[in-house]
């Protein structure tokens, strides 16, 4: 496992719920003069996403991001996203967030699996930081936040070799294995199967570096070229006409990242039959996770710079639907598998007296309690941990 994949998964996951928040926010909004109190308006969709990118791009959080640590399980990341995602005066329940996360985890698993080469990652990567400024190009203050993040990610990753970044992209796809949740999107442009499997192309361009394929060139022990055999291949491919920027700023060249929404279409997740079938196992295949400690440092750390604004004064949150109808969201949240549904854990890590409570409700949350161990077993650092906060 690559201890350098946290902040990639992190800011491309983050990337596509903010590309889904705006494109629903757009979607919701009342011209300013029309709306009541307790609709959109445009000036309400810029503020969240200002205070959710504020929040996302804090200097302290990005700086415990960036330190190289294993990556941590699906609901230890799951719970950091229903914090960022409350982050404004923007509120989800539990239906609306579920599918929030399964838009968000499906993209880019599409897009890791659909790279070229393992450092194309990077690209995308840069595809959604750069779309991300768009979004807050009239903050400036806002905008120096994620330069920074991306001078990180710079210093952090272009200097890495092939190998390193292909451990990074079979850390992604050890994580994703397991997803197959079925996206509208993806179904209607058919690069998705019925059971929530993609399908990859065998055409287009190849890697940056690489050749098409079609030529077999055998050499001899003196390094000369002594024979080439032609042979056929399935797919249509092409060479690349460039390489895409690794800077600040540049032409990515890579489309993977970009905002798939940004032409309004309706968005629709729906369960596979395979996660189906794995949700009636996972009760049986629960075991204690031998990493309860780190992620429980991870959590504290994290979740301790993230604070839930609360409305000011009178000022109430507003309720985003992800779904058409009140109806359907109220459907999704009684059909939806119960081990694929998460509630939203609120975290006052600044409160000492909350902090431990707090601390031990998600580790109940994560099925990761441990039995409190003799004296000198696994485990009784954990204990001591929470001991003394």
């Amino acid at each position: 496992m690559s201890v350098r994949t946290l902040p990639l998964l992190f800011l491309n996951l983050g990337g596509e719920m903010l590309y889904i928040l705006d494109q629903r926010l757009r979607a919701q909004s009342i011209p300013g003069d029309k709306a009541r109190k307790d609709e959109w308006t445009d000036v309400d969709r810029k503020r969240v996403m200002n205070d959710i990118i504020t929040t996302m791009f804090n200097k302290k959080f990005m700086e415990e991001l960036f330190k190289p640590q294993e990556l941590y399980s699906k609901k230890a990341l799951r719970t950091v996203y229903d914090r960022l995602a409350h982050a404004s005066i923007m509120r989800l329940n539990q239906a609306s967030m579920d599918k929030l996360y399964d838009l968000m985890t499906m993209a880019f698993k599409y897009q890791v699996l659909l790279c070229p080469r393992p450092k194309d990652i990077l690209l995308v990567t840069f595809n959604h930081l750069d779309t991300i400024k768009d979004f807050i190009r009239d903050a400036p203050g806002i905008l120096n936040q994620v330069d920074e993040t991306f001078r990180q990610l710079i210093d952090t990753y272009c200097g890495l070799s092939a190998g390193e970044f292909q451990l990074i992209r079979q850390t992604l796809l050890v994580f994703f294995q397991d997803m197959h949740i079925r996206v509208s999107i993806f179904l209607k442009d058919k690069v998705q199967n019925s059971n929530g499997r993609f399908v990859l192309p065998i055409s287009g361009p190849v890697p940056w570096g690489t050749e098409v394929p079609g030529l077999i060139r055998m050499f001899n022990h003196s390094g000369d070229e002594i024979k080439r055999t032609e042979f056929s291949t399935a797919g249509n491919y092409v060479t690349p006409q460039r390489e895409g920027s690794f800077e600040l700023y540049g032409d990515r060249v890579l489309k993977l990242g970009t905002n798939m929404y940004s032409v309004s279409r309706p968005v629709e997740t729906h369960m596979s039959g395979s996660s189906k079938n794995l949700a009636s196992h996972v009760k049986e295949n629960r075991v204690p996770n031998p990493l309860a400690k780190e992620e429980l440092n991870f959590l504290a750390r994290l979740l301790g710079g993230l604070e839930v604004k609360k409305p000011a004064g009178s000022e109430t949150g507003f309720r985003l639907n992800l779904f058409t109808t009140d109806e359907e969201e109220e459907h999704a949240a009684l059909t939806r598998p119960e081990e694929f549904s998460y509630k939203v854990i609120n975290i006052e890590a600044t409160q000492e007296p909350g902090r431990r409570a707090e601390l031990s409700r998600i580790l109940g949350e994560l099925e990761m309690a441990e039995p409190r161990p003799a004296s000198g077993e696994k485990g009784e650092d954990l204990l001591a941990l929470m001991d003394a906060l």
